[in-house]
């Protein structure tokens, strides 16, 4: 397995608080992040979710870089529950506009609440941001010590001593990594170790460790997991807010086990499908929650952009300011462009559904689960069975899409219900309409904006946004009541508050919206619908202004060379938009828009190709995209993942909408929720700008731009403005 790169131990690592990360007898652990074995392989504790992002390949690849290894011999295993793998990168959005010594005040509040909590987390594209520097270090320690073990050895200066492919090195002498092993000092480890001045694995497109298995069928994901004896359920959750009636005394099929609680009621069967049949065929009688969702929370989320019964106006104030420069009122008094944007209820339609395996015996629980956090998994659990979180113990396996989605510890909490319930160990699987029904949902979005252009750019600017607060709901739910508390502020719209573009005079509001509907963090989080509505918006006032998009926004981003060159760069790759004189398509038929967006500390811009032939549907044909991600581990994995979020993207924009009637989800499965098809993909171009900076993320970066850059290639295509998402009835 050495030879391949991959050691993908889900099974064996379990991550529990009380455990430490162990060593087997042919292995030694140089730190909370490195063993080597006696064969050679390298093993790397990693702590982030692997959900198709390549992130166990990326901190494995800037550990081994640090120190020295064959890529060949390198593996990874998820990291053990404990303070040295918690998320060091929580604070990353907060501290993003602080400068020092706030910002480094903030980190550092922000990875001593993780440490205290052992809160680990994959989300909001942190992971190689959060984790570069103390994987370097680890790297760099461990370096250190087999350099000064073979040094004394040789009984040479360790300083002139190095580590090259696998191998410890000295002038003609080489000894591999596992004979040195043995020789090993503790008191080696240096308390600040010295980092390579220049990269030479790091920032090379390496194959990724889960690719082999992924395409042989062997990596085993949440629903590929198996135990002794274990049985399988499907799940009834009813409407939303809904709970079940007693059941009574109901004839069951032979071999099939009923279990109800207060929120659900399953079946457990020896597979799946007779677990399914069974719960479906259930008279089960749903007793209402109150205010259940329905068509009033888009006119709700609507009429939160009105306050005390007065419409917004230019010099109005809605909901909270928070961003007001300059002298708005005075800027918009004549000329005024007015434009209103909508964008739906989404579902985060992973193609793995819900799913987790639990097994639970007196008062402790195993669960098998593909969770983006192993600690709010394992707190879920533990609420659920009324037992400590110390006595749940979560092995995280490989997660057919995550999204934001798998954050949430429903499923581990159901499965070991169920678990406890049945007397045997259980495999929980959520149908496809129970997965579309009971999502926690990206938000209705309703904006209007005000704004005057001239050609050299935007003079006044006007904004305010409708949403309900996403951060609240998470919280509320998964950490406490005390911190769930829905209220207006920047953060509920990210994204449209400090926006790249010099613009003297710019208020910006948030207008808190009421909503019934669970409510979770999706793919790019607020900048997936901030992005739309600003850079549909700018595009706008360019035209309004009667100047080519690309120059307006240029002209406005003379103190961001980062953005100037990125919005260059893409302009290179899909050429002038407009279509007079041969600069640009000459084809009526088509049209092209831009789009530049900042998320997560990367800058993506993106050319939308689209083709409206009259009485056909547009399609769009090509993307070309161009991205500072800052530094870059592997150039294969942020190509891939901007290629992935644009088409998650592109699925939402042009099809994606969430309805409720009654508590119940109107779309129960792809048929009314497409995703973009293969044949129906875009051409996609992808252009990495080379960058010294601080890496950003690259996981959500690639979505937000391609729903107001296809908005705005309809507009050259078709005349017509495109305010409102999804472009298409399913």
């Amino acid at each position: 397995m050495a030879g391949t790169g991959l050691a993908i131990g889900w099974a064996v690592w379990p991550r529990a608080a009380r455990l430490n990360w162990a060593a087997g007898p042919d292995e030694t652990l140089i730190n909370a992040y490195l063993k080597i074995g006696v064969d050679g392989r390298i093993t790397v504790a990693v702590a982030q979710a692997e959900m198709g992002q390549g992130i166990w390949s990326a901190l494995a690849q800037i550990i081994a870089d640090e120190l020295g290894a064959d890529w060949q011999t390198v593996g990874v295993e998820p990291a053990p529950l404990g303070p040295d793998y918690a998320n060091p990168g929580l604070a990353l959005g907060a501290a993003a506009g602080a400068s020092e010594p706030m910002r480094s005040l903030i980190m550092g509040a922000g990875q001593r609440v993780a440490r205290f909590l052992d809160f680990q987390i994959t989300g909001g594209s942190n992971s190689v941001r959060a984790w570069e520097m103390p994987l370097r270090a680890a790297g760099a320690t461990a370096r250190e010590m087999l350099v000064k073990a073979a040094a004394r050895r040789w009984q040479v200066d360790w300083t002139e001593v190095d580590t090259a492919g696998g191998f410890v090195i000295y002038k003609a002498n080489r000894l591999p990594f596992h004979d040195v092993i043995a020789d090993l000092d503790p008191d080696d480890a240096p308390e600040e170790p010295t980092l390579r001045r220049s990269r030479k694995l790091a920032g090379q497109p390496v194959l990724r460790l889960d690719i082999p298995a992924k395409v042989d069928g062997s990596a085993r994901f949440g629903i590929d997991v198996r135990l002794p004896g274990m049985g399988f359920a499907a799940i009834a959750q009813g409407p939303l807010g809904a709970t079940p009636a007693p059941l009574g005394k109901i004839a069951l099929p032979p071999g099939v086990t009923l279990v109800e609680e207060a929120g659900f009621v399953a079946c457990v069967a020896d597979n799946w499908y007779a677990a399914h049949k069974a719960v479906t065929a259930l008279p089960i009688k749903w007793q209402k929650g109150e205010d259940p969702p329905g068509p009033w929370q888009i006119a709700a989320v609507r009429g939160a952009l009105a306050a005390d019964g007065k419409p917004f106006g230019p010099q109005g104030t809605v909901g909270e300011v928070v961003r007001d420069e300059g002298d708005v009122a005075a800027a918009l008094q004549r000329g005024v462009l007015t434009a209103e944007y909508s964008l739906p209820f989404l579902a985060h339609a992973c193609l793995e559904p819900m799913t987790a395996t639990a097994r639970v015996v007196d008062d402790r629980a195993e669960i098998w689960a593909p969770t983006q956090s192993a600690s709010l998994a394992a707190r879920a659990v533990a609420r659920a069975l009324d037992i400590g979180s110390d006595d749940v113990v979560v092995h995280p396996t490989l997660i057919g899409g995550g999204f934001g989605r798998k954050v949430e510890g429903d499923a581990c909490a159901q499965a070991a219900l169920i678990a406890r319930a049945a007397g045997r160990p259980v495999q929980l699987i959520w149908s496809r309409e129970e997965d579309f029904a009971h999502d926690m949902f990206r938000p209705a979005v309703a904006a209007r904006l005000h704004g005057k252009a001239a050609p050299g750019g935007i003079t006044g600017w006007n904004a305010a946004i409708a949403v309900p607060d996403v951060g609240a709901a998470f919280s509320g739910r998964n950490i406490g009541s005390m911190m769930g508390s829905p209220s207006a502020g920047a953060g509920a719209i990210e994204g449209a508050v400090e926006l790249p573009y010099a613009i003297p005079n710019i208020r910006v509001q948030h207008c808190l919206a009421d909503c019934a509907a669970p409510l979770g963090f999706w793919r790019s989080v607020g900048h997936s619908f901030t992005g739309f509505i600003v850079e549909s918006f700018v595009d706008e006032l360019a035209i309004a202004a009667a100047v080519d998009p690309a120059a307006f926004r240029l002209a406005m981003l003379k103190d961001k060379p980062r953005h100037a060159a990125v919005l260059q760069a893409v302009l290179e790759m899909g050429g002038p938009l407009g279509r007079d004189g041969g600069d640009g398509p000459t084809d009526p038929a088509v049209g092209r828009g831009i789009a530049l967006v900042e998320s997560f500390g990367s800058i993506v811009a993106q050319i939308a190709e689209v083709e409206a032939i009259p009485g056909q549907r547009p399609r769009v044909t090509r993307v070309w995209a161009a991205v500072d991600c800052g530094r870059v581990i592997n150039p294969d994995t942020v190509v891939a993942q901007i290629e992935s979020g644009i088409i998650y993207g592109l699925s939402a924009a042009l099809f994606g909408r969430i309805d409720f009637d009654a508590g119940e989800v109107v779309q129960t499965n792809f048929h009314a929720y497409p995703l973009v098809a293969m044949a129906d993909c875009p051409e996609i171009e992808t252009r990495i700008i080379a960058s010294d900076a601080d890496p950003g993320g690259i996981g959500e970066p690639g979505t937000p731009p391609i729903a107001p850059a296809v908005a705005n290639a309809l507009f050259a295509a078709t005349a017509k403005r495109w305010r409102n998402l999804p472009f298409f009835a399913a």
